[in-house]
């Protein structure tokens, strides 16, 4: 299910409470996104066996049928991940809905982060590091909220 997405309401960069306000809508994205993600894991493992049973001179037509759906949920994945892009997002897992938000913290530029299962934004890392860096988000950022 596609959504039509405006331009971000807030300006960019993200800060913590812009983007804690926005997790409505990116919950509803990702959401989508995970799940659209495991089926097409799904459906390309099914296609995958399914071409063991297949030959030149006699194509399988469940083949045929699970490469179209895996093309179709492809495209519906990219459809969510450009959702995210719109909100000036970073999707950085398909499988578990990891987002980065592009902000500043304390005038350095860093990465807001979050995970679907997560209740809130609550932890930062530098631009140059990933997830394993990430840290909570200091005291006076919560009381901005």
């Amino acid at each position: 299910m596609s959504r039509s997405v405006q331009p971000p309401l807030v300006p960019l960069p993200y800060s913590a409470e812009r983007a804690n306000c926005s997790l409505p809508l990116v919950r509803r994205i990702v959401d989508d996104l995970v799940a659209c993600y495991a089926d097409w894991q799904a459906a390309v493992s099914r296609f995958e066996y399914a071409t063991t049973r297949s030959r030149a001179e006699e194509p399988d037509a469940d083949a045929q049928r699970l490469q179209l759906e895996v093309q179709q949920l492809a495209g519906q994945i990219e459809g969510f991940v450009r959702e995210l892009q719109e909100l000036g997002l970073e999707c950085r897992s398909l499988e578990t809905g990891l987002v980065d938000f592009p902000g500043e913290l304390d005038g350095h530029p860093v990465y807001f982060c979050w995970m679907r299962g997560e209740r809130a934004v609550e932890h930062w890392h530098a631009t140059d590091e990933g997830f394993g860096a990430r840290q909570p988000l200091p005291e006076s950022e919560f009381a901005r909220k």
